[in-house]
């Protein structure tokens, strides 16, 4: 058995989900990026309130290191690393981009001629992103890139490629390709309550030391 605690802040739309081997048990969200630190801490007493656990209960702790916001990431991470550290449980990571492709492999259909494109707003026209297959095999590593009408013409020449997240906006006056689709996310506390349950049963844990947020770019304090 295992109660996992999974903390999502890295975007606009932030999920605290609390699950049991996999299956969600109580989910709760926040679409005002502004106020995840606010939302983080009550939202993690109210699903473990009513999936009826004791945070001593837990299992694990998981949580999205990036790409994504820089403020979302580093309270997300701040959070889930108090909380293991203070538990002396196992700290999961995930990548942002990886996750948001488990949620579109989960909810559409897939095939091998088929590939999954996450992008995430990173301002202006860049983006984080990358290319997986219906395995999530790396096609194109996680990266930063200035949005352009040719920007993922190698992978739509021979593919169907599926776009989502909260920078595939930015795509659809960009690309019309007939190979490009564009599709909503529809169950991100699903997808994560799967992955992490994979990940705690093949014991990949992450270094509490050694944790660190994946910005993909230089992060500026400046205006």
């Amino acid at each position: 058995m295992s109660l996992i605690l999974n903390i999502d802040t890295s975007t606009d739309f932030a999920t605290i989900t609390l699950a049991e081997d996999g299956k969600v048990l109580k989910s709760i969200s926040n679409t005002i990026q502004k106020d995840h630190a606010a939302f983080l801490h009550p939202a993690v007493n109210e699903v473990l309130q009513s999936g009826e656990r004791k945070i001593s209960d837990l299992d694990a702790i998981a949580v999205t290191a990036g790409p994504g916001s820089y403020t979302g990431i580093r309270v997300g991470l701040a959070a889930a690393k108090g909380l293991s550290l203070a538990l002396n449980i196992p700290l999961i990571t995930i990548n942002t981009l990886l996750l948001l492709a488990k949620d579109a492999i989960l909810n559409h259909t897939s095939g091998t001629d088929i590939l999954f494109c996450p992008v995430i707003d990173a301002r202006r026209m860049e983006v984080f992103t990358a290319v997986y297959n219906n395995t999530l095999s790396e096609i194109l590593s996680p990266c930063t890139m200035i949005l352009t009408n040719n920007s993922y013409d190698d992978f739509l020449m021979n593919n169907k490629v599926f776009f989502f997240g909260n920078g595939s906006e930015k795509l659809k006056n960009i690309i019309q390709n007939q190979n490009a689709f564009y599709i909503e996310n529809v169950n991100i506390p699903f997808a994560l309550s799967q992955h992490t349950y994979e990940l705690y049963l093949s014991k990949s844990f992450t270094d509490l030391i050694y944790s660190e947020p994946f910005y993909l770019k230089e992060f500026y304090t400046g205006t």
